[in-house]
């Protein structure tokens, strides 16, 4: 399994998040923050980070159901957090309806909407993709 930069596999990159039901419609058109994961020529991860002003967005962390359990997703998600730490952002916030276990284990702290920084409540994850049901968390850089 190898982890590289994400920009020439946004087909592939698209065609997992859709298999995971995450939202693909607001991804950015360069993946330049966005890593995945590959077995041979298969995409079987991803994750991301959008920046907005000195704060991070984790979002599209997935990875393929044949593939979990592996310990994947902690290499995605340190490598996305080393790429933050490397812009200087001070801090990333998430949204999840399914794992916020995992992201607690791994630093991460629920949060209410009103918490999060303007700049990234004008992202579209939180104005009108993710629903208001989902978790808010953030993890201190």
């Amino acid at each position: 399994m190898l982890i590289e930069k994400a920009e020439n596999y946004r087909a592939k990159v698209i065609d997992l998040l859709a298999t995971e039901k995450l939202p693909t419609d607001d991804l950015p058109q360069t993946l330049g923050n966005f890593v995945v994961a590959k077995q041979g020529e298969d995409v079987i991860g991803v994750a991301g980070i959008e920046i907005y002003d000195g704060y991070g967005l984790l979002r599209s962390v997935a990875v393929s159901a044949a593939y979990r359990g592996k310990g994947i997703a902690n290499q995605l998600l340190d490598n996305i957090e080393r790429l933050a730490a490397a812009k200087l952002l001070r801090e990333i916030y998430l949204l999840t309806e399914t794992a916020p276990e995992y992201f607690s284990k791994k630093g991460y702290q629920k949060i209410t909407r009103a918490q999060v920084p303007a700049e990234v409540q004008q992202s579209t994850e939180f104005s009108h993709v993710c629903p208001q049901s989902a978790i808010v968390m953030k993890k201190i850089l």
